[in-house]
């Protein structure tokens, strides 16, 4: 099928009220995903896996990117949608993701030990599965997304969606200028709270979020003073407040300040963005990491230190899925 004809056949899989939204709309992108994956479809449920394994395994690997459109619907379009009063698709439809998910692994699964026994009966469960969701969405949930959310809430959402990806070979056209679409949430101005760059927190909850993290930060300004440190409980370093405002150079003992002035003079120049180190200390292991803290038009604002006790982490193995108080 040539361009022409594939531009055609999206068109003509489109419904009416899909033609008529402008080009780049979340909606009209995702229907086009729809297409993309049913061509997909087709063509794993005409490969036997034992027959042309390389063309499957292909195959596959472009169905497995349906992750980006799973996770852009769940970071971006549900809560638009729980914001205007619809919480089903947060409660209902991510668990048919979810499932999806679980069977997509387990084909990767058979894929990389080689196991290719009821590799093709996998397949269609997951083309019933997934053809299954799709007829969801299109009946229900865009239909009734388009009739809930304002268009702002779609510009918004355009924005957003960048930061995730898409499944198409190519990246959709832009539904609207960035900083025209920036989120209400960042325009607006809320009392007594700090603007982020993504929300806003009360210097409370920030304080609270940065003592309760389990790692030790210390920020050094552009000037090499100290100017910040957590004051968690479990500290891997003491510190006291009598750092504060002090110079970095005499917070390290003399066998290891050159070692940091180096590393200070190297993000200085921008040649480095980050050091990493990781030492034996009381019975622990201690993972020492620093990095460059750069602004929008990245001129030096000084360097981050962060330690974490990596002990226990190292010990982790396989997987743990499910929560395990009950075993405690």
């Amino acid at each position: 099928m040539n361009q022409n004809d594939s531009s055609q056949a999206l068109n003509n899989y489109f419904p009416d009220y899909v033609k008529e939204l402008p080009e780049g709309h979340p909606v009209k992108t995702y229907f086009a995903e729809n297409f993309y994956i049913q061509r997909i479809l087709r063509e794993i449920d005409e490969t036997d896996a034992n027959q042309d394994f390389q063309k499957f395994f292909n195959l596959f690997n472009q169905l497995s990117e349906v992750e980006k459109r799973y996770a852009r619907k769940e970071n971006q379009l549900f809560p638009y949608l729980e914001k205007r009063g619809w919480n089903g698709p947060s409660q209902g439809m991510w668990a048919f993701h979810d499932s999806n998910r679980d069977l997509l692994r387990g084909v990767r699964k058979k894929i990389e030990t080689k196991d290719l026994a009821g590799l093709n009966e996998d397949m269609r469960l997951i083309i019933g599965e997934m053809q299954r969701l799709m007829m969801v969405e299109e009946m229900r949930l865009f239909p009734n997304a388009l009739h809930l959310l304002t268009e702002e809430d779609w510009k918004e959402m355009s924005v957003g969606e960048r930061e995730i990806g898409w499944m198409l070979s190519q990246e959709p056209a832009a539904y609207c200028k960035e900083e025209a679409a920036a989120p209400a949430a960042a325009k607006a101005v809320i009392p007594d709270r700090l603007r982020m760059d993504e929300g806003y927190m009360t210097p409370e909850q920030v304080n609270l979020m940065l003592k309760f993290m389990p790692v030790d930060l210390t920020y050094v300004d552009e000037n090499d003073r100290v100017i910040f440190y957590n004051r968690g409980e479990d500290r891997v370093f003491p510190r006291s407040a009598g750092i504060i405002g002090r110079e970095v150079r005499f917070c390290h003992p003399p066998k290891s300040v050159g070692t940091v002035l180096r590393i200070l003079e190297e993000f200085k120049k921008g040649t480095k963005n980050e050091a990493a180190f990781w030492i034996r200390f009381k019975g622990r292991v201690i993972h020492i990491r620093y990095f460059a803290i750069r602004d929008k038009d990245m001129n030096y604002k000084g360097v981050i230190e962060m330690s974490q006790d990596i002990t226990e982490i190292q010990k982790l193995e396989g997987e743990q899925r499910l929560l395990d108080w009950d075993a405690e």
